[in-house]
């Protein structure tokens, strides 16, 4: 029994198929992606089904966040949502199909059973698959619930011939005779699946490799009940930095808390895609650039190591790839977040020029941002005691004068005020600059001085100025004193 791969059909049809118990993490967002890129770059659809079975843990909050993050990401899906918990009366039918066909039969096994089956199985050391002694059974059993398991065949081997993995088999005696509906009569994930896939007519099936063993079930019963069997490939799972599989601890694997810190989506999704897929050497790619080049024949059979700085790097191309003022936009939430009040405009655009080269991420731009919103200065002592000397007091005595004079109070004024007073007392700009970022921010690292002070305005500059010449002052006069 094979499942093989051709090339793309004229009109491949995929999906993907969350489950509403979570957010959408790192690992499912690059799933969805793949699968949309193969439909969009073949002329095909793409289907999203919500499997939403597990009554207990699926929540409409969750439902909604995973369909935030494909709306955000640029994941549009074709058709409407299907809702695997609304087809079980679909899955019934299929379940007494496979009873009427012999391909599946009714187990009366008690839980405790089942239980000393999988102990003996450990104590001799062997697989803990069912030993099938319900599989020849007449039934029924007076009292007893039945689940229904599927007749694996004894003989043979199923074989997938998969689009990433290549020639992947299994001797069929090593597949359980598993649960196809438990003893409640609801069916299990690898009926409902299979049934699901067949009603909506996928042609390829794209997922995590750790479904392998859950395709060699669902191709047997893809064969019991004479469905065409999909084509299948399986998707190395992303790793940690530490070469463990992706978890919390890694940091944020919500897709949502990524845009939440302070991600854009287009480097999400870039970044996603080059996790074991590659075209030639390019790194930078368009959602367009995505489409037109993607092939499950370029994704990689090893897991991928997610690395954060390169995902960082290319958020912050992606940020200076876009108009100041989309990303002036962009940062208003993380700015709100912040207590910062603040709208798009003019003077928000050129406060973002002039943050854009050192931040990486919206979330750090709008610490950053702190310089141009905090109504008081704590200067760091360090810099104050390296700084903030006596002998600097005459050259800011002329500087304010100098900026106050300008009508004008943009970068290129400024900047000859500050080559002025530089040349009057013939002093490097050092011994300005420095000065001048700890009276407006309080610490030595800032954005280039004019810009600075442009952004900060010359009422504000001016009071600060005059503020640290005072503070000097002060400081010359209790050291006189002593």
């Amino acid at each position: 029994m094979t499942a093989s791969p051709t090339d793309a059909p004229a009109t491949p049809a995929v999906r993907f198929a969350p489950s509403p118990t979570g957010n959408l993490h790192i690992g499912g967002a690059r799933t969805a992606l793949f699968n949309f890129l193969y439909a969009r770059a073949n002329g095909g659809t793409f289907r999203l089904r919500i499997e939403d079975t597990d009554r207990e843990r699926s929540t409409d909050e969750f439902l909604a966040s995973i369909l935030d993050a494909m709306r955000w990401l640029g994941l549009d899906w074709d058709g409407e949502l299907v809702y695997q918990s609304r087809r079980e009366e679909r899955h019934r039918e299929v379940v007494e199909k496979l009873l009427e066909t012999g391909h599946a039969y009714r187990c009366y096994c008690t839980p405790e059973e089942l239980v000393e089956m999988r102990e003996k199985a450990m104590a001799e050391k062997r697989t803990s698959l069912y030993d099938g002694r319900w599989r020849d059974h007449p039934g029924p059993y007076p009292g007893r619930p039945a689940s229904i398991r599927f007749r694996t065949p004894r003989e043979g081997t199923t074989v997938i011939e998969d689009h990433i993995q290549g020639r992947i088999e299994v001797a069929n005696a090593d597949i359980d005779d598993w649960i196809v509906a438990r003893s409640d009569g609801t069916p299990t994930y690898n009926l409902a699946v299979v049934v699901d896939d067949h009603d909506m007519a996928m042609t390829d099936v794209i997922r995590g490799d750790d479904h392998i063993n859950n395709t060699f079930k669902q191709v047997l019963v893809y064969e019991a009940l004479g469905f065409d069997v999909p084509k299948f490939g399986h998707v190395p799972l992303i790793l940690g930095p530490d070469k463990t599989r992706m978890s919390k601890r890694h940091g944020a694997t919500s897709v949502m808390q990524y845009r939440d810190e302070g991600y854009l989506p287009e480097a999400l999704s870039n970044y996603l895609v080059r996790l074991g897929w590659s075209h030639g050497d390019q790194e930078i790619f368009r959602l367009e650039e995505m489409i037109e080049h993607f092939s499950l024949k370029s994704v990689g059979k090893s897991a991928a190591v997610f690395n954060p700085e390169k995902l960082d790097w290319l958020n912050a191309h992606w940020m200076r790839s876009k108009p100041v003022s989309e990303v002036s936009e962009l940062l208003l939430p993380h700015l709100a977040k912040r207590g910062y009040e603040a709208t798009t405009g003019a003077w928000l655009d050129r406060a973002v020029e002039t943050l854009l080269e050192r931040a990486e991420t919206l979330e750090q731009m709008a610490d950053a941002s702190k310089i141009y919103f905090q109504s008081d200065v704590s200067y760091d002592e360090k810099a104050d005691r390296k700084f903030l000397k006596p002998d600097i007091v005459p050259l800011f005595e002329d500087l304010v004068g100098e900026l106050d004079a300008i009508e004008d109070f943009r970068a290129p004024a400024i900047e000859a005020a500050y080559k002025k007073v530089m040349t009057t007392h013939d002093t490097g700009l050092k011994w300005l600059a420095q000065p001048t970022r700890i009276a407006l921010t309080g610490g030595t690292v800032s954005p280039g001085v004019y810009d600075l002070v442009e952004v900060v305005g010359k009422e504000t500059t001016l009071e600060r100025l005059r503020t640290m010449i005072e503070h000097v002052r002060g400081k010359a006069e209790a050291s006189a004193a002593e």
